[in-house]
């Protein structure tokens, strides 16, 4: 067993919880790792990436967030279950493409993305989160792959574990070394660093991945 064990943790490099459309940074260490491995066996925690996301719009940042079915005992992420009770949707799509309809590539990948807010229906947030993550690397056109965990992962050696490290709550995300690229609205918010992945991939398009690739 103890040598079993020891083969596991030297075959996963990189440790991530399933996130809505994640950060830049997110995506960084994900398409420079080995091996990833999305833990879908941790406890879902709230106002985290999770079940949301940062983009620009007109007015500065914005986030939207995945409502989700309330317990009062700590839930495993593969058991939240999205909320209906409200059209949010709608209301996502509406801010995406007012964030970006005017970005370079926002049309070249918006049919893409439409599905997800009209088309499709998922009842677990991480099967919608699966299948964007999913989405997001065959549009990024990278060869990175992830795993799945059948059960937690512990903190142990030989595991980089970026589940809490990449959180909202986490400022020093905010002061990574991360050049400038056109934003819609950069030329009166100024250049804002680490949002959603899609801000990256609809001003920057088949650039995105050379750009994550060299990120320091």
């Amino acid at each position: 067993m103890g040598v079993k064990l020891q083969l596991y943790q030297m075959i996963i490099k990189s440790v991530f919880s399933s996130s809505y459309l994640p950060p830049i940074v997110y995506f960084k260490w994900l398409v420079t790792a080995n091996e990833c491995v999305i833990d879908v066996n941790e406890f879902f925690v709230k106002q985290t990436f999770r079940n949301r996301c940062t983009i620009l719009g007109a007015d500065g940042k914005l986030d939207l967030v995945v409502p989700i079915h309330k317990r009062n005992s700590k839930q495993l992420m593969r058991e939240v279950k999205i909320s209906y009770d409200d059209n949010w949707k709608k209301n996502h799509w509406k801010s995406i493409e007012s964030a970006y309809r005017r970005s370079p590539y926002f049309e070249f990948y918006e049919d893409e993305f439409y599905a997800f807010y009209h088309d499709k229906e998922h009842h677990l947030l991480i099967d919608f989160n699966m299948d964007l993550m999913k989405l997001m690397l065959k549009l990024l056109k990278t060869a990175s792959e992830f795993n799945v965990s059948s059960s937690y992962i512990e903190q142990t050696d030989g595991v980089l574990d970026y589940r809490t490290e990449i959180s909202p709550k986490n400022k020093s995300l905010n002061e990574i070394n991360q050049p400038a690229y056109i934003q819609v609205f950069g030329d009166k918010l100024g250049f804002q660093k680490n949002l959603s992945i899609i801000d990256l991939l609809f001003n920057e398009g088949p650039n995105a991945l050379a750009y994550l690739q060299q990120l320091p």
